[in-house]
């Protein structure tokens, strides 16, 4: 099986009452626990590079690498997306690339210019057979190359997203409920919640209309824990609650990004490691333990998150 746009995938999602991981990508071991784990859950997938992978990487090895884990898998549908995607230009060389599903967030420019710049993409995409996600409402939050403070974040307007959808032609729209970027999400104490009545006015108004979810690392703290107690420093913080996030799934949800929390599991394998094996210097050693992490954190989010196993 070649790399898939998301359509097919999230028709079923919608119409399943369930949701599509999207998880982020940055080298080949992240690859690897994602696509390992998704096999064995039976589960569609999003593997997906933002602006930071593509700088670290560089494209084509992202783009091989999700090739491989294609080729080594064929029984599960890939889609290969662009996170965050700033501009045309950005857009059009991932579809030049060979990525099957791009985002364009012109979501910090206006209305108008949101509209004009989405549509561009849209018409070049879809000439090519690429799909497009946009976005309405800003995230708090930092995660790569997007950065938004507290102040200048924005719940999506409802009643702008007919319009925006009409005339940008997306196949996808990335609203903004109360989640938030980056690992330091919210503070202990607070009691976040999902606001789902933006949620369901948007899925009212777009009967049938893939929604996706930015921001949704629940931010694990056996990991946090690992990673203090082996040298890190990390600061207390919350993420999204998952219950939330698998009752977003159950309404219009057809996507939900996840990053941080691959992240966190990632370097709580590697520091553990490291403590426990001072004598260890070979990296096969040391990143195999955190792609273990990487891969039981996405065996848990398909089945217990997103409940997208069992749906090839």
């Amino acid at each position: 099986m070649a790399l898939v746009t998301s359509t097919e995938m999230f028709k079923k999602a919608y119409n399943g009452g369930y949701a599509i991981g999207a998880f982020n990508v940055n080298n080949m071991e992240i690859v690897q626990g994602i696509t390992e784990a998704a096999a064995e859950c039976k589960s569609p997938l999003i593997l997906q590079a933002s602006a930071g992978a593509r700088k670290y990487a560089n494209s084509i090895y992202l783009v091989k690498l999700v090739e491989a884990a294609v080729e080594l898998h064929p029984e599960i549908p890939i889609v290969l997306h662009l996170d965050h995607g700033a501009d045309f230009a950005t857009c059009k060389d991932c579809i030049d690339g060979g990525f099957t599903s791009v985002m364009i967030d012109y979501s910090s420019h206006s209305f108008e210019e949101n509209i004009a710049e989405t549509k561009k993409v849209v018409e070049y995409a879809h000439a090519h057979g690429v799909v497009v996600e946009a976005e309405l409402g800003s995230l708090a939050g930092i995660e790569d190359d997007v950065k938004v403070s507290a102040e200048n974040s924005s719940y999506t307007r409802p009643e702008e997203v007919e319009e925006f959808v009409s005339r940008t032609g997306c196949d996808s729209l990335a609203i903004a409920i109360g989640t938030s970027h980056g690992a330091y999400k919210f503070k202990p104490g607070t009691n976040p919640k999902l606001r789902m009545d933006i949620l369901d006015e948007v899925s009212k108004r777009l009967p049938g209309f893939p929604i996706v979810l930015h921001g949704s690392s629940s931010v694990p703290q056996e990991y946090v824990k690992i990673i203090n107690e082996n040298g890190g420093a990390l600061k207390d913080a919350i993420g999204v609650p998952e219950d939330q996030l698998r009752e977003a799934a159950r309404r219009a949800v057809c996507k939900i990004n996840i990053d941080s929390d691959l992240r966190l599991g990632m370097t709580a394998g590697i520091r553990q490691h490291f403590v426990q094996h001072p004598d260890h210097f070979d990296p096969r050693q040391y990143i195999a333990d955190g792609r273990t992490n990487i891969k039981d954190i996405v065996r848990h989010k398909i089945i217990d998150v997103l409940g997208s196993d069992n749906k090839i």
